[in-house]
Parts: C-alpha cells; sequence; structure tokens
C-alpha cells in the first residue's frame, strides 16, 4: 500500500479514467443489443454489465498491482458483434454455458504457455506495424472531425499543443477537463439526472449444446485471441515491458469462467484502449505507470456495480468527445508504433504490408483486421527472408 501511494499520480488516474472510457464508449450499448438477442431481460441486462464491470475490473486492477506494469483489460466488441448476429439461434442459457466453454478454454491455452511460445516468433517491427494501423483509424477520425464540429475539436487541439510544451505530462489530464467544460458550449449536451443506485447479479444457468459449443463458444474463443489477447500483448511488448504472457490470459480466462453464469460473456486484454495507460504521458518512468492499469480497473468495478446509473452518464457524452479524446490520447502511441516498425530497413517492406492491411478495417470469419495485417506481414517477412538467404 505504501508503494502505491508514494507511485500515485494524477495523470495515471485520468489515463486509467480514458482507457476505461474509450474501452466502454464504443461498445456498451452492444453489450444491451447483445443480451437482448439472446433473449435476456432488463434485470439481465444489468447483471451482464456487473459481471463484466466486475471480471474486468477486479482482474485488470489485481494484474496491474501485481505485476506493476499497466494491464487494461477490456470486453470483446468483436464478441458482441459475433453474438447479436449468431444469437438468435441460442437460448441464452446455452449462451451462457459457451461464455463458460470460451473461459475455460482461453485459461488452459494461457496456463499452458501455447500462446507465448507462438508469439516469440513474430518480430516486433511487425506487431508494432500492426498496432500502428489498428490505431491510425481514431488520429483520422479526429482530424475528419473537424469537417463538422471544427470549432470544438481545434480548441481541444489548441489546449493539448499548448498543455504539452508546459506541463507535457499532465497534457491529457487538462485536455479531458476541458474537452467536458467545452461539451456545453460547442455541442449539444445537458448533465443527465442521476439516479444512484447499486445493480444486482442475477444467476443464469448454463446449459451446454453441440451447437453452441461449436457455433457460439469456439469463434468467441478464436475471436478473442486474434483481436484482443494478440494486438494486447503486442500494445505491452511496444513499451519495452515483459509481460507475463501465460498468467495474464490464464487469469482473465479464469476469471470469465467464473463469471460466465451472470452475462460475463468475455474478459480480455484490452488492445486499443490500451494504449492510453502504457504512454509516457502517463509518467515519464515506466516502473510507475502502474497505477493507471489499477485506476482503469477501478473505474470498471465502479460501472460493475452502479452499472445503470455510471452507464447512462458516460453514454450521455456526445460520440464527438469521445472520438476527439480518444484521437488525442492515442497520438504518441500512434508515433511510438510507427517508429519502432520501420526503425529497421530489412523489415519495412513487410511492416508496411502489415501497417497497410491492419489499417484497412477488413474483416473475415468474424475476425478484423489487425489479425489480417500481422498474418499479411509474416507471410510477406518470411518470403524476404528466404529470398536474402538464397542470395
Amino acid at each position: 500500500m505504501q508503494k502505491i501511494l508514494q507511485d500515485f499520480s494524477i495523470p495515471a488516474v485520468f489515463a486509467g479514467f480514458i482507457t476505461f472510457l474509450i474501452g466502454i464508449s464504443v461498445s456498451a450499448i452492444l453489450v444491451i443489443q447483445a443480451a437482448q438477442a439472446l433473449g435476456a431481460s432488463p434485470e439481465q441486462i444489468t447483471s451482464w454489465f456487473w459481471a463484466l464491470g466486475l471480471g474486468i475490473g477486479l482482474s485488470g486492477f489485481i494484474l496491474s498491482w501485481k505485476f506493476k506494469y499497466p494491464v487494461a483489460t477490456a470486453w470483446s466488441t468483436a464478441g458482441l458483434a459475433l453474438i447479436m448476429a449468431t444469437g438468435s439461434g441460442y437460448s441464452l442459457n446455452e449462451a451462457i454455458g459457451a461464455f463458460l466453454v470460451g473461459g475455460l478454454l482461453t485459461a488452459i491455452l494461457g496456463f499452458s504457455g501455447i500462446f507465448q511460445k507462438a508469439l516469440s516468433y513474430i518480430p516486433q517491427s511487425l506487431t508494432s506495424a500492426m498496432l500502428a494501423g489498428v490505431l491510425l483509424k481514431f488520429g483520422i477520425s479526429l482530424f475528419a472531425s473537424l469537417q463538422n464540429d471544427w470549432e470544438f475539436v481545434l480548441s481541444l487541439l489548441a489546449i493539448y499543443i499548448i498543455t504539452k510544451r508546459l506541463w507535457p505530462r499532465y497534457s491529457i489530464v487538462f485536455t479531458a477537463l476541458a474537452g467536458i467544460t467545452l461539451c456545453p458550449v460547442f455541442l449539444e449536451f445537458h448533465m443527465p439526472t442521476l439516479q444512484w443506485s447499486l445493480a444486482r447479479p442475477v444467476w443464469i444457468s448454463p446449459k451446454f449444446s453441440w451447437s453452441a459449443l461449436l457455433g457460439l463458444a469456439l469463434p468467441l474463443f478464436v475471436i478473442s485471441m486474434a483481436s484482443q489477447y494478440l494486438p494486447g500483448i503486442a500494445m505491452i511488448k511496444s513499451y519495452g515491458y515483459k509481460p507475463h504472457v501465460n498468467q495474464l490470459i490464464g487469469w482473465t480466462g479464469l476469471t470469465q469462467v467464473v463469471l460466465a453464469p451472470f452475462g460475463c460473456y468475455s474478459v480480455n486484454i484490452a488492445a486499443i484502449s490500451a494504449a492510453v495507460s502504457l504512454d509516457d504521458q502517463v509518467h515519464p518512468d515506466p516502473s510507475k505507470r502502474y497505477i493507471a492499469g489499477m485506476s482503469c480497473g477501478f473505474f470498471y468495478i465502479l460501472m460493475g456495480l452502479f452499472a445503470t446509473t455510471l452507464t447512462g452518464l458516460l453514454m450521455s457524452f456526445p460520440h464527438i468527445f469521445i472520438v476527439a479524446l480518444a484521437g488525442i490520447a492515442l497520438f504518441g502511441t500512434i508515433s511510438h508504433n510507427i517508429a519502432i516498425a520501420f526503425a529497421q530497413v530489412e523489415d519495412r517492406e513487410a511492416a508496411l504490408f502489415t501497417f497497410l492491411c491492419s489499417a484497412s478495417g477488413i474483416q473475415f470469419f468474424g475476425i478484423g483486421s489487425a489479425f489480417w495485417g500481422l498474418v499479411v506481414g509474416v507471410v510477406v517477412y518470411f518470403i524476404l527472408k528466404l529470398k536474402v538467404k538464397k542470395s
């Protein structure tokens, strides 16, 4: 506890909050839609948020504290899309059984060490190119939004640049506070009336069927590995940390198993949103950035406990606020990964293929462009390496 108090910093707490905000803002409404597709009642939907908030929050909080680097956790947006697309073919109880089995498969893969062995064969230049490509859309969306909301966006950019020059450690803090202050000035935004109440978990008995296991559990498992764990672990490594891959995957999978009967369909390592907690704006000393991961976990726990109230508040902010804040917060991460991706001359061709394919946003079999970009890059990398050896 004494070390945590010594390492505590306001920028780290804000970084954790922004990580949390990015993580839920894009897809919180999809959680409701996915649960409804399975026939969940309003009470059961609240239970989903309770289980997701506590599972994601506790795992991120404890793992960040234990390993002393930011471990941001999240749910899978791609997984929600899969549930929405196929959920009508399964009962809610069958889906819960699939969530439980998916978590069990994740825990087994993590604790067995298979995933970590596979990662050792992929060059860091390609994983950084993949991350830069995936994150690029956030930077582009920020400047594209100038078309309709130029006053708000330019104001935030100006505040970010000025504070980055004067108080670099607190630039994101000032930018986030300024964004909240400027919302009523430039945008249609009114603070909603809040009614605080604790969410109540609802037990949903799992039912196991081969159709749900093959059609839902297995695809969810593959999507989580490709779309969350692969880029998430790469993100942590890109900042010089040595992630405990087996434990991170194993414990998040086990958390999903425990909370699946309450609606926890996934607990993953965060991919895109994790970047905010890893950047040097959190703290110049990398050994003290774990506070951001703990902070992110804390806000997810709050979301779980006060699921209806807190989610309603955060969802009340205009979409452009999230777009602008996410884009600005990810500036450092985008430039950081581009620099790593193209640093080695001999890897640039493969890195370019990875970067462009990852940025394309393509999706096949429910798996996003991050995975396919890395696949294309690895193929190009080894073909060119073979060519060099023959010459």
